[in-house]
């Protein structure tokens, strides 16, 4: 069973940074792409950013384009969401999720594991 344990959440005002982790357990993560996805209460969840296995592919929602960066260490076996200049519209549990099938990166249902998620409250 594959485990994912997001960290770095919590709660900021509009216009600062936070950095997400997601550690998966086992020794296979670097053959697995990844992504970031978000829910709001009462609203879908929803894709966020998608990373290749070799972190040279990147794929992210328009929502959070040019303000939100994915990257991984395959060596520390972790995944990382930097977000900046945050919004209250950014507001959400974040999860991190591994690939398990090809299709389009903001298909949830192309992920097989998910993390337990990690709240973001961004206020004005």
């Amino acid at each position: 069973q594959v485990q994912l344990v997001e960290s770095g959440g919590g709660s900021v005002q509009a216009g600062d940074s936070l950095r997400l982790s997601c550690v998966p357990s086992g020794r296979t993560f670097s053959t697995y792409s990844m992504g970031w996805f978000r829910q709001a209460p009462g609203k879908e969840r929803e894709f966020v950013a998608y990373i290749s296995r070799s972190g040279t592919t990147t794929s992210y929602a328009d929502s959070v384009k040019g303000r939100f960066t994915i990257s991984r260490d395959n060596a520390k076996n972790t995944v990382y969401l930097q977000m900046s200049s945050l919004k209250p519209e950014d507001t959400a549990v974040y999860y991190c999720a591994r690939r398990s099938a090809g299709g389009t990166h903001s298909n949830p249902q192309l992920y097989d594991y998910w993390g337990q998620g990690t709240q973001v409250t961004v206020s004005l």
